[in-house]
């Protein structure tokens, strides 16, 4: 049985008559990286901001680590580290001391700055003043600040956003090493694919505020099985022939067309169409990718 470390159900928040998110019920389990998707405006950054207490829901319910958020608010937030939206700093302060002014507030250990800048990879830089790192190096900071409290659960918000390929691979990397080494479950925010599918190993599809698919990223994958279109020489009775056999197809022109078969049923359909004297002329597949999936969940509203 999962051990959900973050658990909503019915979650949804109305502005002036319009739902932002409507009935969400995320499943987190614990030491998983949740790559929590979707377009810009879909709802994912007011989703965080319910995670976080930061604002109350309209309807439903936020479980983290088990408690109730609205009952527990404070216990479980002692737990939880954040990078919503962009980080703001001390531009004349050195990462060091940027950290140092955090962790006065949350009262962590002093010794745990040194710690979190070499987690982030910013021990050189730690004396260096924050205003002339790099847009990548203050994503760092801002993670390394998220960490201070040594943290259960991690919460990202577009942590990628405006990063050149270098930052993006950085950050990716770091990201991917937090529930191995130390033991950090993780939702990370994006409207990228190509990001959560590099990093997560569940995903979460939101679109105009509701969730159509969370699942993991090998289901996802299956869910891009594509089409085999078989051209043969007799297409109308080879038609019916498949149905006979319990195969469903398409028929369309000269074309039969089959979706998401596996390698033994097209021998099966070969094997069956050529002992009843039809002539098969090509066998092509098409397989859509993760990215096609994608835009077709969140451009047609399809729900898998």
């Amino acid at each position: 049985m999962n051990e959900w470390i973050i658990e909503t159900k019915g979650l949804s928040k109305r502005y002036k008559g319009r739902y932002a998110v409507s009935n969400l019920n995320l499943k987190i389990a614990k030491g998983d990286i949740y790559g929590f998707l979707g377009p810009n405006g879909a709802g994912k950054t007011t989703t965080i901001r319910m995670l976080l207490g930061l604002i109350k829901p309209s309807n439903g319910s936020v479980h983290i680590f088990g408690k109730a958020l609205n009952k527990e608010r404070l216990s479980i937030l002692r737990r939880v580290g954040s990078l919503v939206e962009y980080p703001s700093y001390y531009g004349h302060l050195s990462a060091t001391d940027n950290l140092e002014a955090i962790r006065r507030i949350i009262e962590a250990p002093k010794a745990r700055i040194a710690e979190v800048l070499s987690i982030v990879g910013l021990s050189k830089e730690a004396r260096r003043p924050v205003k002339g790192f790099s847009l990548g190096m203050k994503q760092r900071l801002g993670i390394a600040s998220a960490l201070l409290g040594n943290p259960e659960l991690l919460l990202l918000d577009e942590p990628t956003n405006g990063l050149d390929p270098s930052g993006i691979l950085e950050i990716r990397e770091l990201i991917k090493q937090m529930p191995k080494q130390h033991g950090i479950t993780v939702l990370i925010s994006s409207h990228l694919l190509s990001e959560v599918e590099l990093t997560a190993g569940t995903v979460g599809i939101i679109r105009q505020g509701e969730l159509v698919f969370q699942d993991t990223i090998a289901n996802l994958h299956q869910q891009a099985q594509g089409s085999m279109s078989l051209v043969v020489s007799d297409p109308e009775q080879a038609h019916i022939t498949l149905r006979q056999h319990g195969i469903e197809a398409v028929h369309r022109g000269n074309t039969l067309l089959l979706e998401q078969t596996s390698d033994h049923t097209v021998a099966r359909i070969v094997r069956t169409l050529v002992e009843r004297k039809h002539d098969i002329y090509r066998v092509e597949e098409k397989r859509k990718t993760l990215e096609e999936l994608f835009l077709q969940i969140v451009g047609e509203g399809t729900q898998l």
